[in-house]
């Protein structure tokens, strides 16, 4: 059955489509497929906002298709980047009430909304929705832990974790088709663009990756930028 539902955020309304189906309590469905038959489709141009820092954290969200950013923009106006999901990744999941992060959708993207208190109820009826749940939030503290870690390192070895990184989530071997623009890179890893582009041509003389274009990544010597990123 097909259902039409507002979603408000301010002043901005947009239409989505439901897809309803029942959804067994004591069923043996993943998260994700729980998420799937619970949430609705929304479409996000490129760089419009999903939700803004300290607003409601009413809905839980995951990636259908395109990509999307977390950030900050600091007191001094300049923006960090606290992390990019991707087509498959949950993201909007809070320990608080609000938001710590603001979102945005990186390039044209549809993402799947659903409302977290529906959520949090399936999860009190469902021990196994439960476990995935906060296997998920402590996934999303590892990996904001692991942010920081990054962030002390120096330039050749963030871009070097973040190239290894962003392999590992992209299926496409050792070809990395990064959706983000170089500003996104430097506003995530704390460095200005230009170092992040001097980084990138100097591992790319030392033979460690090839860049055809100025978003495709070839990791050339994975031993190399694994040595870097230890």
């Amino acid at each position: 059955m097909l259902t039409h539902t507002m979603i408000s955020r301010g002043t901005s309304h947009q239409t989505v489509t439901r897809v309803a189906r029942p959804v067994s309590p004591g069923g043996s469905h993943s998260i994700a497929g729980h998420i799937e038959m619970m949430g609705a489709a929304m479409s996000f141009a490129r760089n419009a906002e999903i939700y803004g820092e300290n607003e409601q954290a009413e809905y839980v969200y995951k990636v259908l298709s395109g990509s999307v950013r977390t950030y900050k923009v600091l007191n001094d106006g300049r923006r960090q980047i606290g992390a990019f999901y991707l087509a498959g990744d949950i993201f909007g999941l809070e320990v608080g009430d609000e938001h710590t992060f603001s979102a945005e959708a990186i390039v044209d993207s549809k993402v799947l909304v659903i409302k977290r208190s529906a959520l949090v109820a399936l999860a009190r009826r469902d021990h196994d929705v439960a476990r995935k749940l906060w296997a998920m939030t402590a996934g999303e503290l590892q990996r904001a832990q692991g942010h920081i870690m990054l962030l002390i390192k120096t330039a050749q070895e963030r871009v070097a974790g973040f190239l290894l990184e962003m392999a590992s989530r992209l299926p496409a071997g050792n070809e990395v088709d990064l959706p983000m623009s170089r500003q996104d890179i430097a506003d995530y890893l704390g460095l200005t663009i230009e170092t992040v582009s001097r980084t990138l041509t100097q591992l790319e003389n030392a033979a460690a990756i090839a860049v055809p274009t100025s978003r495709r990544i070839v990791l050339r010597n994975r031993n190399a930028l694994s040595r870097l990123n230890s």
